[in-house]
């Protein structure tokens, strides 16, 4: 595979799609994280309460529980009978990012993202290359990880420390605790791994990953002969390893659908391509257009 990276990815898809359709899907994600979160924090900052709680547990308008599938499963875990309401509530939320697609919430929805992508610019601008490398079923064994606690403690032990209701609570109530996971987190995929928190460790992610795994909405590269080996869709892929099967497997027999679970669906691919190669679409009839 030939590689033809410009010095810094995106430069040929703004000059042949102009900007907005460079950066589309990467805005929308900005706009829709930074919405949800504002949505949350309406409430305890303004006095207007559409939701009430966090992603982990809230309500909205009153009357529809969401409620954090891994945070019901500590509770079993821990030997803790739920309530209906958060039961309903994890089954809500289940039943959405098995149409979505699971990991669609750690692109889409969670802020930590915000935070991590946010790492990893900088460490592209700052250029540090090496990186650390960890098992792509480390996320995995950390959700299994997190079970195990609960069973042992008898608690929600994990809760203590997720990233994503602390940022929450950093934004509220100011320094403290919270901010300093944030910190540890940003500085980890800053400086020892690229992407390394939400592409290799977050439970959240891992449990996503699961539930996305047979998600009817996908990234699809239908055009997939146009492709030129760039690699810039490689290089601003969170998970770069579902793309080859997709992209370079025609020869093997594989369909144009990225197929895999820990597809974020964040639209990067999309963006970056000034081929045009990826596009939004559906698991179903997982042959490229040009040959159906």
């Amino acid at each position: 595979m030939t590689m033809k990276l410009n010095s810094r990815p995106g430069v040929e898809a703004v000059a042949t799609k102009g900007f907005f359709q460079a950066y589309k899907w990467l805005l929308l994600r900005r706009l829709s994280q930074l919405s949800i979160l504002g949505l949350f924090l309406l409430g305890p900052l303004a006095g207007v309460w559409l939701i009430k709680g966090n992603l982990a547990s809230s309500l909205v308008l009153d009357t529809v529980p969401l409620t954090e599938p891994m945070l019901v499963m500590q509770m079993f875990a821990a030997g803790f009978i739920p309530l209906s309401t958060a039961l309903w509530g994890a089954l809500f939320v289940v039943a959405f990012y098995l149409v979505v697609g699971g990991r669609t919430y750690c692109s889409w929805v969670c802020p930590v993202n915000i935070v991590t992508d946010s790492a990893a610019w900088l460490r592209e601008r700052l250029g540090i290359a090496a990186s650390s490398s960890f098992p792509r079923n480390t996320r995995y064994w950390m959700l299994a990880l997190v079970m195990l606690l609960a069973a042992v403690t008898g608690t929600m032990a994990y809760e203590v420390v997720n990233p994503v209701p602390m940022l929450h609570r950093g934004i509220i109530f100011g320094i403290g605790l919270s901010w300093s996971v944030i910190i540890a987190i940003f500085l980890f995929d800053l400086f020892i791994a690229r992407k390394g928190w939400c592409g290799h460790i977050c439970p959240m992610g891992g449990l996503y990953g699961i539930i996305g795994k047979i998600s009817p909405l996908r990234v699809r590269a239908d055009r997939r002969e146009m492709c030129d080996d760039c690699m810039e869709c490689f290089v601003v892929c969170p998970e770069p390893h579902v793309i080859k099967p997709a992209l370079k497997g025609a020869d093997m027999g594989n369909g144009p659908v990225i197929t895999a679970g820990e597809c974020t669906n964040c639209g990067r691919c999309i963006d970056i391509c000034a081929e045009e190669v990826f596009n939004f679409g559906y698991r179903f009839n997982n042959q490229s257009k040009e040959s159906s």
